[in-house]
């Protein structure tokens, strides 16, 4: 059997790359995680359990609590992590993780959750950190050199696995590489259709942060005059409250059994975000309802229109509005929902990327090409 390791960013937040991150070890229970920091109270219990290897950032002051500030300095870190002892390394990358040292004989498999997005999207990724114009131009000359490092790591990549559609176009992009698609695992266990007839509200569970567009939704039911239930917590709670009109409902944080009920009974779930891949979206078909989303990123691999919900054109209230004035929950089968979601389950992921990297080991599939 190959010497296998495994290499994440960082471990101080749960996300879903910590979700896939989970997955992997599933599959390789054996293999090292090699990351840069590893704050243990802040991840779950299960995880101490686990051969997790931070690099001498995990010594930075106040590095847990404000990693971003120590931006430069994580491709110096995975730049000096030694690798040269395995014989393939799958790095679970949106970061720099994929800039480890490998052996020139040995296999790198980059599980891409995205080009990292501070390096070449840095206006779409300050503006949904709320960070100010003064900012954004302070940063371009170290964005100039994260640009030109991030590249040239890529090209020593030897395979790259996208997790999307739409990050399988950004790799060709801006790395001028082509990749195979693994889409994700999901937890679709979880949910579970109730057997009863959808309720008359649409629902949203978030993160209530800018860039998740929930004022769309807020705005758009607002509109038509229809319910929506908001579940989640986030900076955007107080600004996205006070344009909520009278038939907007908020939550807060709810319990994993209250999210798996509401989900269940709503008519329809709204994801009004541009994502990477989405797995909200995929929760909600899970349970038998159908999902409204914006017809761009990862919800044009999740949700079949006309079948497992619907997409809308353009990121803008009118768009969303037209949708949901026109929607009718009858026309929805709860079990071809599920069918939908059960393709994108945590079994299907342990088979395919399994099956992937042993055929990379075994030198059946040939590198990622360059495109140019």
């Amino acid at each position: 059997m190959p010497k296998l390791a495994i290499v994440h960013d960082w471990l101080n937040q749960i996300g879903g790359a910590e979700d896939v991150l989970t997955e992997m070890h599933a599959l390789y229970r054996d293999a090292p995680i090699f990351t840069s920091i590893y704050a243990a109270e802040k991840m779950p219990d299960i995880m101490r359990t686990w051969d997790i290897r931070p690099n001498w950032m995990d010594k930075l002051p106040g590095v847990y609590e404000h990693h971003q500030p120590y931006l430069p300095l994580y491709p110096l870190a995975f730049a000096q992590t030694d690798l040269r002892a395995y014989d393939v390394v799958l790095s679970n990358k949106s970061g720099f993780c994929h800039g480890v040292q490998v052996r020139e004989d040995a296999y790198h498999i980059d599980y891409c959750l995205s080009p990292t997005r501070y390096v070449w999207m840095p206006e779409a990724y300050l503006q949904r950190e709320g960070f100010g114009k003064v900012v954004e131009v302070g940063l371009k000359p170290l964005v100039a050199w994260l640009k030109h490092w991030d590249y040239r790591a890529a090209q020593r990549v030897t395979h790259f696995v996208a997790i999307s559609t739409e990050v399988k176009a950004r790799i060709a992009r801006y790395y001028h590489r082509d990749s195979t698609i693994i889409f994700p695992p999901v937890d679709v266990h979880r949910f579970r259709p109730n057997g009863r007839a959808p309720e008359p509200f649409f629902f949203v569970l978030s993160r209530l942060i800018p860039y998740k567009r929930i004022d769309l939704a807020i705005r758009a039911c607002n509109l038509v005059g229809c319910k929506l239930i908001v579940a989640g917590s986030g900076r955007d709670r107080e600004a996205l409250e006070a344009i909520a009109g009278p038939t907007i409902e908020f939550r807060g944080r709810v319990s994993n059994a209250e999210a798996e009920a509401l989900m269940a009974r709503c008519q329809a779930f709204l994801f009004p975000g541009l994502e990477d891949f989405g797995i909200t979206p995929l929760q909600a078909q899970a349970a038998g309802r159908p999902v409204i989303a914006f017809g761009a990123g990862g919800a044009l691999d999740t949700v079949l229109p006309g079948q497992t919900g619907e997409l809308f054109a353009q990121q803008t209230v009118e768009s969303l509005a037209a949708v949901l004035a026109d929607f009718d929950a009858e026309r929805y089968e709860p079990t071809v929902c599920r069918a939908q979601a059960m393709r994108f389950s945590n079994e299907r992921f342990h088979r395919e990327l399994g099956d992937y990297v042993k055929r990379v080991a075994a030198g059946a599939v040939p590198p990622s090409a360059r495109l140019r």
